[in-house]
């Protein structure tokens, strides 16, 4: 099963996908965590988009192609995996159909957790407090919204369009928005 987690920054996706990875037994594939340990471990991949990372920007489609279909190839990932936060353009979502299609598989659910744009900010905000983030800075948070409007609202459209995609309030308590998702995918 082949799980998609739509939603802005700060929405959640990244804990929740945990929570369903961990349900499922399934890996879970985000970017930002692979674009992350990248950095931490120095990788030239790491040193690249460092700089596209501080300042809240999105690293290149051209670079972050290649690292999802890496973790697709992973024999983990063979009967399913949760997407965080990929595809987030057309363009992307593209290869993320082709990749499965190859493999006579398809993305099963896609899943957009719905959150005020107030409510991202303040998320936000406390998380580059607590963690300490630098693509979390009030001038990072405005680019990434803005973006994120931009670039994945039309996947949205997209998506919708196929009837494929499950709105789900992204608003309440952890264990609230993880039980929606379970009654939601029915699993």
């Amino acid at each position: 099963m082949f799980i998609l987690i739509l939603g802005a920054p700060g929405s959640g996706k990244g804990t929740q996908g945990k929570i369903l990875a961990e349900r499922l037994g399934l890996p879970k594939i985000t970017t930002g965590d692979l674009i992350r340990s990248a950095m931490q471990d120095g990788t030239p991949l790491g040193l690249e988009v460092k700089k596209y990372y501080d300042e809240g920007k999105l690293v290149p489609d051209s670079v972050i192609l290649g690292m999802i279909k890496d973790e697709l190839d992973r024999p983990d990932a063979k009967d399913g995996a949760i997407l965080d936060g990929f595809p987030r353009t057309a363009a992307q979502a593209e290869l993320v159909d082709r990749t499965l299609a190859q493999r006579q598989q398809r993305l099963n659910h896609i899943l957009l957790l719905d959150v005020t744009e107030d409510e991202l900010v303040r998320r936000m905000r406390a998380r580059a407090r607590v963690e300490g983030r630098s693509d979390d800075t009030p001038e990072a948070i405005s680019n990434r919204l803005q973006i994120y409007q931009r670039d994945t609202a039309p996947l949205i459209a997209h998506y919708a369009q196929r009837g494929i995609i499950k709105r789900v309030p992204g608003i309440g308590t952890v264990d609230a928005i993880a039980g929606e998702i379970k009654r939601v995918i029915g699993r």
